[in-house]
């Protein structure tokens, strides 16, 4: 059974609470990402979508001034490198979810998407369908 730590990205790029929106979204455009996880001292305590910033920043009129905590999920979903792909594919299906911060305690060591999945050719069928899953709940598309 395929691991994690097997198809994971481990050099990721991440912003700290000391940051604003416009800085994390200046950093999705360099990296050409849509997510960036928010650290407190190699902490993981949040992430940012470029759909959070869409719909919790720029859609409520909050400026790009505005502090990461004011629209990161803090509510996270998480693996270890030790989790098996499967049970990943699982967790981002029931959750809703298409990335997965992989920590050691709270330490963000790494992150997978469900791109990975597909790009490595280890679980085809586990990430179609999760992907299905995820894209299809009631007729929308959700991060």
């Amino acid at each position: 059974m395929e691991k994690i730590r097997d198809i994971m990205t481990d050099n990721v790029d991440s912003c700290s609470l000391l940051d604003n929106v416009y800085e994390v979204a200046v950093k999705m455009k360099e990296l050409n990402v849509g997510a960036i996880p928010i650290v407190d001292n190699e902490k993981l305590v949040g992430m940012i979508t470029d759909r959070d910033i869409v719909l919790r920043c720029v859609a409520e009129k909050h400026p790009g001034s505005s502090k990461v905590e004011v629209i990161m999920s803090n509510d996270l979903v998480t693996v270890t490198k030790d989790t098996t792909t499967r049970e990943a594919a699982r967790l981002m299906a029931e959750h809703q979810i298409r990335r997965l911060p992989v920590v050691e305690g709270d330490r963000l060591v790494g992150i997978v998407s469900l791109g990975d999945f597909a790009v490595r050719h280890l679980t085809d069928e586990q990430a179609g369908v999760a992907l299905s899953e995820i894209s299809e709940t009631n007729g929308e598309v959700q991060h």
